[in-house]
């Protein structure tokens, strides 16, 4: 067993968990509603890099672009589905005062929206799709070969945890989220938009989706319809185990549930490594007995985003 390829792979499988925690936290923290959506609008982003075709191998769209373009344009059209969900899926229904149960209704209606529209236009058969081939190469440290898409996936959480934290900490729009986190009830009076935040938060949130869309797909090379639902669950998942309500805590519950599989998929037996799930979310299940606030938050206050 090679530790440092072992390293790499669980940074680089946190690393997508955690940019996942982190878009479902931060509209949690506004919201208080866990948007189960939010993994199929990471598939979104992905089929947004190809024409419809009924083929195994997927034909370029946006995919055929060059990466400066490509990656704005992807991250671009996922921010605008978050938005549209927002503002056609619960606006009307936070304007009509429903409680959080119907919100929650809804995330899962648009949930299932988008896999059957992308059934309906895509089929549900995977197709092949070859995005950023300059991060198929390996960087060779000493005897160990690992490959350049973990070390740009490690790379990017980072950049984008920091660009994040920047935002929240010194931007208007991020102090306006972090202070609706916070007490939303007197945010507003005190001049906060509802809409508004509520709409950065969603934006930011999308940000990170379109990010997990382009390095999912240029690591996998396929797309399926069900391909976020995995995702969102360890987001999810990632978010309770590191405190939920807590951007620190979602980025490292993330990194965290990453190297619980990474380790297990490389330590167990072989006949049980089918089987990882299963141990991976048992594991979660214990320390939750042992800390239901979460690792990362406080035992006396969450820590809100």
């Amino acid at each position: 067993m090679n530790w440092v390829q072992l390293l790499v792979d669980a940074l680089s499988l946190g690393g997508a968990y955690a940019l996942v925690a982190l878009g479902i936290g931060l509209v949690f923290g506004v919201m208080r509603m866990i948007n189960f959506a939010h993994g199929d609008l990471i598939t979104i982003g992905a089929y947004a890099l190809v024409v419809p075709s009924a083929a195994e191998v997927a034909e370029p769209y946006l995919g055929a672009f060059s990466v400066w373009l490509m990656v704005p344009m992807t991250i671009g059209f996922v921010v605008l589905m978050m938005l549209a969900t927002e503002r056609f899926a619960f606006r009307p229904l936070r304007e009509r005062h429903a409680d959080g149960a119907s919100l929650l209704i809804s995330s899962f209606a648009i949930s299932f929206l988008i896999q059957n529209v992308i059934l309906f236009i895509h089929t549900g058969r995977p197709k092949s799709v070859n995005i950023l081939d300059g991060l198929r190469g390996y960087v060779s440290v000493g005897d160990v070969r690992l490959p350049l898409i973990d070390i740009v996936t490690v790379a990017v959480t980072a950049v984008l945890f920091i660009l994040l934290v920047v935002f929240l900490g010194f931007t208007r729009p991020g102090r306006e989220i972090r202070s609706a986190s916070e007490d939303f009830v007197m945010a507003r009076l005190l001049g906060v938009k509802a809409n508004r935040v509520i709409a950065y938060a969603f934006a930011v949130s999308g940000v990170l989706a379109g990010a997990v869309s382009l390095l999912y797909v240029a690591k996998t090379g396929v797309l399926d319809y069900r391909m976020g639902v995995p995702l969102a669950i360890a987001g999810f998942v990632g978010t309770v185990l590191g405190g939920i309500g807590s951007l620190w805590g979602a980025m490292m519950g993330g990194l965290t549930l990453g190297f619980a599989s990474a380790f297990l998929q490389a330590l167990l037996p072989p006949e049980l490594r089918a089987s990882r799930d299963a141990f991976l979310y048992g594991l979660v299940v214990l320390v939750l007995l042992v800390r239901p606030q979460g690792i990362f938050s406080s035992s006396k206050r969450l820590e809100r985003i």
